[in-house]
């Protein structure tokens, strides 16, 4: 079973979206009295989309009470009008879970698609550059991000800081002036089953750390990254060269050819959800 075919949730945080959203009751539902009434509710990608979140949305739904039939695994490509989500039960179970369920569709959706995106424009630069997804998530939501992120074709960069290495400028400056090299050596065998990454502004500061494992290029221009990966090839570094800072579907593909094998990107993070169309209709599925 792969990592995006799960449920990031558990039921517990599951019912407290549920909680959010109907605190005491579906008033309009209840007070029209067709909360017994049997229905079916189809989630349908409206636009083309890299689908993810079902595993969530349909367990959120089945915590209302809701039967589910059928759900599109997460990291599936959906055209337009693809069904991703099939239920049935009262108006009741299907309306308490309709709108966050729909949302948590729509929002990794974007995510996902996004990711993927920029996954495809980077392999189009070199086939063998990676995406990697950073950790300025919504707060509270890593799990789903990270999901998300991964439906798409892309990797996390961190998931937090107890995990990775990542050496900054806000770091440095409380070394009293330690070499670079002394500081990597220190990393490795105090850590030495994670490699060293070390970020860096300039040039300069790349073949000055042109020892460590991974020297993450932050906010390089594409020629500046292509100059730098030249220069450390002939200092003989072994250093895999990341570019980060606004690394986007529209320059993807320009970083992983200039040479850079890991592009490190916010934008998922920050994009659209994407549109799920939901219908309603009397009965139970067919």
């Amino acid at each position: 079973m792969s990592f995006t075919s799960l449920s990031m949730l558990s039921d517990h945080e599951l019912h407290q979206l549920l909680a959010e959203d109907v605190p005491f009751g579906d008033l309009t539902t209840d007070s029209l009295g067709i909360s017994a009434v049997p229905a079916q509710m189809r989630l349908f990608a409206r636009d083309p989309m890299v689908v993810c979140g079902v595993e969530e949305a349909a367990r959120l739904l089945q915590l209302c009470g809701a039967n589910v039939q059928y759900w599109l695994p997460s990291g599936t490509p959906a055209p337009a009008d693809t069904l991703m989500l099939e239920v049935s039960g009262t108006a009741g179970a299907l309306h308490r879970g309709w709108k966050t369920a729909q949302t948590l569709l729509e929002w990794c959706g974007g995510m996902a698609t996004c990711a993927a995106g920029i996954v495809a424009a980077a392999r189009r630069g070199d086939p063998a550059t990676l995406v990697a997804g950073t950790r300025k998530n919504v707060p509270g939501q890593r799990r789903l991000a990270s999901k998300a992120f991964r439906a798409g074709g892309a990797i996390m960069h961190r998931n937090g800081l107890s995990e990775t290495l990542l050496i900054f400028a806000e770091h440095r400056q409380f070394l009293a002036g330690e070499a670079p090299a002394l500081t990597v050596a220190r990393l490795r065998q105090q850590c030495p089953e994670k490699r060293v990454v070390v970020e860096v502004a300039t040039p300069e500061e790349a073949l000055q750390w042109a020892g460590a494992d991974v020297l993450q290029l932050e906010k390089f221009t594409v020629a500046a990254v292509a100059d730098t990966v030249t220069a450390l090839a002939a200092a003989g570094s072994q250093a895999v060269v990341a570019a980060a800072g606004g690394i986007s579907v529209h320059n993807a593909e320009d970083y992983a050819r200039a040479g850079a094998k890991l592009l490190v990107t916010t934008a998922p993070h920050l994009a659209a959800p994407r549109d799920v169309q939901v219908r309603f209709a009397l009965g139970a599925a067919a």
